[in-house]
């Protein structure tokens, strides 16, 4: 696509097909910058058994650009103790030649939609600083503040804060109003969003 105007994103669910594409966009995050707190990238078979560990209740999407997947985001467990399985961690990554087309805003969306309408009462957002595209993202998509942990993570010869956000579920999204792109409710695990201004990369570290 030319411009963010024409861009289209589809989101569906991911499956093992899309491993090798999730792997591309998310080490990017790991060797160019310090989005990710990871410091050796993901192969296949790292994806894999991540995958095989993650239980039916989380929820994995991926964006497509023209039959090309340019995004992901999924909801982790927060904490593996079981008092805190009313909440989860969300982590969105878009493809760097997917920048600035708001395949963050639908891919996010998508998932807040998941976790709304599930049971679950918290999501959970950690974003390494500096990033403003990410905070603004999440704040435009119903995150809130909560607090920054100081020089918590040591990666490209710096100390870097964290900054940690939560979403409250029991509050329906409202993305799709003036403040977003606007988009039908999905009725199965596939729907096309229009995807026009803005940037993200961002995931819960």
């Amino acid at each position: 696509m030319s411009t963010a105007i024409r861009d289209a994103a589809a989101i569906r669910d991911a499956g093992p097909a899309d491993f090798e594409r999730i792997n591309h966009i998310y080490n990017w995050t790991i060797v160019d910058n310090h989005v990710s707190f990871d410091t050796e990238p993901w192969d296949l078979a790292r994806r894999q058994a991540w995958w095989e560990a993650r239980g039916d209740e989380l929820h994995c999407l991926v964006a497509e650009v023209d039959g090309v997947v340019a995004g992901v985001a999924y909801s982790s467990w927060y904490r593996p103790k079981v008092a805190y399985r009313s909440s989860v961690e969300t982590t969105i990554v878009v493809d760097q030649g997917h920048l600035g087309r708001g395949i963050g805003t639908a891919l996010l969306g998508a998932l807040v939609d998941r976790l709304v309408a599930s049971d679950l009462h918290r999501a959970v957002a950690i974003i390494a600083l500096p990033n403003e595209a990410s905070v603004a993202l999440h704040r435009k998509l119903g995150y809130r503040e909560v607090g920054t942990l100081t020089e918590v993570g040591h990666k490209g010869g710096r100390y870097h804060d964290t900054l940690l956000l939560e979403r409250d579920l029991s509050v329906p999204a409202t993305w799709g109003s003036s403040r977003g792109p606007r988009r039908n409710r999905p009725s199965s695990g596939r729907c096309s969003y229009s995807t026009r201004s803005g940037r993200a990369w961002a995931r819960s570290w």
